[in-house]
């Protein structure tokens, strides 16, 4: 039996630097609320307390990075200015916070905001008031959404395309296994069994023998592990049961999620990647890593720097610094939207070698390429080559 596991976390949207052909003398500043000479707001909710607090550090990564960009003269001559609420991981405090960012802040855009069920609460808002919301800490395909949610794009890789990849590692190394999935009980869930469905296609029905959902505000999950030995990394081992155990990306953190369960008993648990890990010495003398970790020694001294969460967060921020440099003095809604939908074989510093990050009008899943990867109960390590999504969604 394998069991699929589809828990809550949370890498990084990367925009195109496509720079306004017009003359230095000539260009009229444009701006938005949120802009001015001066400054750009820019606003994010963020689980800083309650049961999701561990991701917390993504947007204390995020704030650093941004410290570091003001230090270093702003974006165009403004400084950053990040306001960042708590949420609570609670979505009816996230629209409350998006509210007062929007109504009384006055950002700019909404950024980095984590939580499938949370900017689902406050995306029509956003939309029907024509502000971005860019580089959501979620990849549920409602956030991929151009025709319905034309001002709304996630950072993370569509999870129907990550599933749809686990779908054809089963399919092309199991193909006689039995499926349990334990998924969250919202948007973020549903994708990943949508996502496997298909890429199982008729062998799913008697290939997926047992499904549960469980509630994000459920303290454990051991009743639905009991239940249908499926998931929870301790729990399995509880149960003294050995199946290929796969692990979604955004609970994939070592320092975040596997060190608190224990390294050693997350041995062989299998699952995807498309950043450099910072626990991999393979990526020891890579400049993008040495960059990274200067950035974490200066600005983020007490963060961990074997998370790939402080990773992500990095990767986010330097995504949305290329957009509003693209930008020039035409700081508009509009006119971050057009940056972040023409991306073009976009490379960052940390994205893995041959991934690159593409959107267009019609199309805002920047990251459809990962590579499978395996614990070692020290470290994840990459195997296989990469594998890009044939389908759309």
């Amino acid at each position: 039996m394998i069991g699929v596991q589809l828990k809550f976390s949370a890498i990084a949207v990367v925009m195109a630097c496509t720079i306004l052909a017009i003359a230095p003398a000539t260009a009229q500043k444009k701006y938005d609320p949120g802009a001015s000479d001066t400054e750009i707001k820019i606003g994010q909710t963020m689980p800083f307390s309650g049961a999701a607090s561990a991701y917390a550090t993504i947007g204390k990564a995020e704030a650093a990075y941004f410290r570091m960009i003001n230090e270093q003269g702003g974006i165009n001559g403004r400084k950053i200015n990040l306001i960042a609420y708590d949420d609570g991981y609670n979505p009816a405090k996230t629209v409350e916070q998006t509210r007062r960012l929007v109504e009384s802040d006055e950002v700019l855009l909404v950024f980095g905001s984590l939580g499938t069920a949370h900017n689902a609460a406050v995306q029509k808002y956003l939309n029907d008031n024509k502000v971005p919301q860019l580089s959501l800490a979620t990849g549920a395909t409602r956030f991929s959404d151009p025709v319905n949610f034309p001002w709304t794009m996630a950072a993370n890789p569509n999870y129907q395309t990550e599933a749809r990849i686990y779908g054809r590692y089963i399919l092309a190394n199991h193909p006689s296994a039995r499926i349990g999935i334990l998924y969250q009980n919202d948007d973020f869930g549903k994708d990943y069994v949508v996502g496997l469905k298909q890429a199982l296609g008729d062998k799913a029905a008697s290939m997926i023998v047992a499904e549960a959902a469980y509630e994000p505000t459920e303290p454990t999950v051991d009743s639905q592990i009991v239940r249908q030995k499926a998931q929870a990394i301790r729990k399995i081992v509880e149960l003294d049961w050995k199946p290929v155990h796969i692990l979604t990306i955004n609970s994939s953190s070592v320092g975040g999620v596997l060190k608190p369960a224990g390294l050693d008993i997350s041995r062989g648990i299998i699952s995807v990647n498309w950043g450099k890990d910072p626990g991999d010495p393979t990526w020891d003398n890579d400049p993008g890593m040495k960059k990274w970790r200067a950035f974490m020694d200066k600005y983020y001294p007490e963060g961990d720097k074997n998370s790939s969460f402080n990773t992500y967060g990095y990767g986010v921020a330097q995504g949305l610094e290329a957009a509003l440099r693209a930008c020039g003095d035409n700081l508009t809604r509009e006119n971050v939207m057009k940056q972040v939908t023409s991306m073009k074989n976009v490379e960052t510093d940390l994205l893995l070698p041959g991934i690159v990050m593409n959107t267009s009008p019609t199309d805002y899943r920047p990251i459809k390429q990962l590579q499978m990867m395996r614990f070692n109960g020290e470290r994840w390590e990459g195997f296989g080559p990469l594998i890009a999504d044939d389908l759309s969604g």
